[in-house]
């Protein structure tokens, strides 16, 4: 932690946040691939993931869904979660978009939250593609849409889906206008949202990468903290004092 980093936070007017599944996993939310373990062991991620997957198998992701959400539900936010809900606080301006489809961090007390890859908790209709819930006792695998009776499914981004585009446009928005940029707990490979830390450096933000490990935006932060998003964020926030 330097003393430039932490005078530039305490300047800044506008941050944004970008965080993955390193922030989760400290709350015992396993990442996408460690959810593949037990009896999921044997799918591949195009088996589970994917419109192809749930066209061909519709009961099968339901119940891999219904697995991981019962993980989340036994989950609470951590450190790293209510530092953010802290930071965002004492800034005038925050953004907090984030990879994760838990919900922790609205669960932790954020309030400016973007899901880029939406929220496991929620249902859709695979048709209308509108946020649904089933009927009470709708014992289906999948349950029906009570609307026009199709499937319902995750409301979350497979593998071949768009990101929500308001979401991402808010994102990217918040990226080009903030004065400091955070990038924590996320391994900065999977696109488009790791496009976001580059436009908030080509805009003139300070970068400031949180991670255990080097990943390929380390060398084009200003500032690349080693350690996890639960001790790293905390300390940060503790840093700039008395709000």
């Amino acid at each position: 932690m330097t003393d430039a980093l932490v005078s530039a936070l305490r300047r800044a007017r506008s941050v944004a946040v970008l965080t993955g599944s390193g922030v989760s996993a400290e709350s015992g939310v396993p990442t996408f691939r460690d959810a593949q373990t037990g009896l999921w062991a044997r799918y591949e991620p195009q088996e589970l993931a994917t419109p192809e997957a749930f066209e061909r198998d519709p009961g099968l992701v339901w119940e891999w869904y219904e697995w991981r959400r019962d993980l989340v539900r036994a989950a609470k936010p951590n450190p790293g979660h209510r530092a953010l809900t802290e930071l965002e606080r004492r800034v005038p301006s925050f953004s907090l978009a984030t990879q994760n489809v838990d919900g922790l961090h609205r669960r932790a007390g954020s309030e400016s939250v973007l899901e880029l890859h939406g929220n496991i908790m929620r249902s859709k209709c695979s048709v209308e593609g509108m946020e649904a819930e089933p009927r009470e006792g709708d014992e289906s695998v999948p349950p029906l849409c009570p609307g026009c009776g199709g499937f319902l499914r995750p409301d979350v981004v497979w593998f071949g889906e768009a990101l929500p585009e308001d979401a991402f446009a808010a994102a990217s928005g918040a990226a080009r206008g903030c004065d400091v940029f955070l990038s924590a707990g996320t391994s900065s490979l999977v696109y488009p949202a790791a496009s976001l830390p580059y436009e908030a450096a080509r805009s003139g933000a300070l970068l400031v990468e949180i991670n255990p490990d080097d990943t390929p935006l380390t060398q084009h932060a200003d500032h690349a903290l080693r350690g996890r998003a639960g001790e790293v964020l905390p300390a940060l926030v503790a840093a700039l004092g008395e709000a």
